[in-house]
Parts: structure tokens; sequence; C-alpha cells
């Protein structure tokens, strides 16, 4: 007889209680097997479950050309931290969104991370429930990989995941939907053949300014404190589909600016900037040349001017008489004078 059973649904084993085996030592009389019952019993533990693999999710992780070195670094932790995500080649540009389906078709994959690069300096991240929905659109920002973070923590490769989520993603029913995709997306699910039997790290998803903060941190068995690992990054919501990769959209989020938008926004700043160092400029060489203007007349002269008498004109009829000037024709020279004061 078999010491366990099974749940319905497939999820996994369910241990009964040990059973207790009754081994009788010898034929006797029924009065001696009453009185060695007790002693000759045997307790016979329930076996280990042997760990069946019943939850198949699976998850694509794979990106759009255009990307750059660190896109393609957090990809690859991702992949590293998700023994059961499956990796793809770079789909095209010129590809439209619902190919997705079909390629999370072809590799056997339910969930799907698609990392979607614009203008090689904007990263968009879709997660998808394939192929009926529903999927969120993100702007990725702050990214920061595993191996340029160079953090203290780490745990082992494979080992499931704890995933600790902000108490505001109860509160409203579009972040309870993004907890339930994160869920099923990010943990490992149990008795995976490439997972570890061991939870030493957690995920924890913390909304702060609107947006979606993902970290990494490893739980040390000392003290249960957390050191962090790394990859980390933010992201910022954009839409919600009903579809996978399209469809109705469920939620909008109003306070979402495009990067083209906040670009913009800096460039016409710094124009404004520009604008006003010239008007400032033409002011003061305005000022400059009224300053010269009226350097040309002195403010001060008339300050120490004091009003005089006036006197009658006199209006001279008669030319005045010319002056005598008698002039000494013996008149001695200097060394005949310099004589006579030494004699």
């Amino acid at each position: 007889m078999s010491a366990f059973k099974r749940k319905r649904g497939g999820q996994g084993p369910v241990d009964k209680k040990a059973k207790k085996a009754k081994i009788i030592a010898g034929g006797g009389e029924a009065s001696e097997e009453a009185e060695q019952e007790k002693k000759n019993e045997v307790t016979i533990p329930a076996p280990v479950s042997s760990g069946r693999w019943t939850n198949k999710e699976r998850v694509l992780i794979f990106s759009s050309r255009g990307i750059n070195f660190r896109t393609r670094h957090l990809m690859q932790d991702l992949r590293t931290m998700m023994p059961h995500s499956k990796a793809d080649t770079k789909m095209d540009r010129k590809d439209k969104l619902f190919i997705v389906n079909e390629v999370c078709e072809i590799k056997n994959c339910n969930k799907c991370l698609f990392f979607e690069a614009k203008k090689k300096q904007d990263l968009y991240m879709w997660i998808s429930n394939s192929p009926h929905g529903p999927s969120a659109k993100f702007l990725v920002q702050n990214i920061h990989t595993l191996a340029e973070l160079k953090m203290t923590g780490n745990c082992l490769k494979g080992s499931r995941p704890l995933l600790s989520f902000d108490p505001k993603f109860d509160k409203e029913p579009h972040y309870a939907l993004l907890k339930e995709l994160f869920t099923q997306t990010f943990s490992t699910p149990r008795y995976h053949p490439k997972s570890q039997p061991f939870v030493d790290h957690v995920f924890t998803f913390t909304i702060a300014d609107n947006r979606i903060w993902f970290r990494n941190y490893q739980i040390i068995e000392e003290d249960a404190s957390l050191v962090e690992i790394g990859p980390r990054f933010v992201l910022n919501l954009i839409k919600v589909f009903q579809g996978s990769f399209g469809g109705p959209t469920l939620y909008e989020n109003p306070d979402f600016q495009s990067p083209n938008m906040h670009r913009r926004e800096i460039r016409l700043a710094a124009a404004a900037r520009v604008r006003e160092k010239q008007m400032v400029k033409e002011l003061q060489k305005i000022k400059r040349g009224e300053a010269k203007k009226d350097v040309t007349r002195d403010v001060t002269a008339d300050v120490f001017v004091t009003p005089a008498d006036d006197k009658p004109v006199h209006i001279e009829t008669e030319a005045p008489e010319p002056k005598v000037v008698k002039k000494n024709k013996h008149k001695a020279f200097k060394r005949q004078r310099m004589q006579k004061g030494r004699r």
C-alpha cells in the first residue's frame, strides 16, 4: 500500500502519518500476543516525497535588435536567476509583436519577458501570459547589472526565491493584476529539474514614486539579515492590456511621460536659458551705451558755482592811455653786479 496520496489537480504529494506495523515473534497463545503487542510494534516512517514536477511554468526571455550591452547583461542575469527560463534569438524590428506568441508556442513557454529597444537608448519590457493574456508594458530605468554592482551578497545558482511585495499591491486592482503576473513569472516551480531545493534569496517588488523597484537580496542564515546581490532596475508602468502583446487597454498610467517628451522638455529648458542669457547681454549693452552718452556732460560741474552780485555794465568809449615803461640803458651785466656785491 502506498503511504501517501496525491492531490487532485496535481499540486504535489501529501504525506500521511507514519504507519505502525505489528511484528509478532512466534505463534504463542492469545494472551502472550496481547502482552507483547506493544513491545513488538515497530514504527515505519512515512516515505520521503519523490518530488514530482507538476508546475510547468516556462518563461521565454529574449529581446529585439538594437539593445545595448547593459540590456544584454541584464537578460543574462535574469536567465541565471530563473532556472525555468528559456532563451531565443533576437527578433527583427520590422516584425509585429503578435509574432512573439508564436515564438512562445514553438518554445513551449506560457510566460514571456520581451525587451524592446527603441532609438538605441530607450528600453521597454513586456511581461505577458501567452497566448491569451493579460500583458503589461513597462519603461525600464536605472539598470544596474550583477557584474556592475559588485555587491557582497551571494546565493546558490538555481535555488528557489521568495517573492516579497509591497502592501500597495493589494490596494489597487491593476497592481493586484501585476502581482499575479510577477508571481507566476519570477517564482521558480517546485521540483523543477534545473532548480535546487533551497530558499536562500528573495525578490522584492516595492512601489515608490509611481514606479516598481526590483531588488534581489540574499538571506543570511545566522541572523536572517538581507544582503543585496543584484541586479536592480526600476519599472515604470505604461499600459496593461487584456490580450497578449495587444488587445483592449485595461489600465493606462496617467503619470507616465514618454522619454521623447522628457528629452524635449530638457531641450526647451536649455534653449530658454540661452535666450535669457542673450537678453541679459543685450540689456547690458543698452545700459553701457546710455552711460557713455551721459559722460559727455558732467553733472557735478555746477556744484561749486556760487551766484555773484550783478554789476553795472561799463562801456568804454575811449581807448586807455598807454603805460610808460622806463628802460635803463646802462644796466650792468650779472657778472659786474656780482663783482660789485663782493666789494
